[in-house]
């Protein structure tokens, strides 16, 4: 047996498609709004 069957993986954080890159990024985004959203509404509480 002289045949090497190692498979190499790529990294967690690197992006195998296109597709994925635009969910994730979406993904991110939608977050992004709620959690800002969310503490102005809090501030806007807390304020009166």
């Amino acid at each position: 047996m002289t045949e090497n069957r190692v498979v190499a993986f790529r990294p967690k954080d690197e992006i195998a498609d296109p597709l994925s890159e635009i969910l994730r990024s979406g993904a991110k985004r939608l977050i992004e709004q709620a959690v800002e959203a969310e503490f102005a509404a809090f501030l806007a509480h807390t304020a009166t």
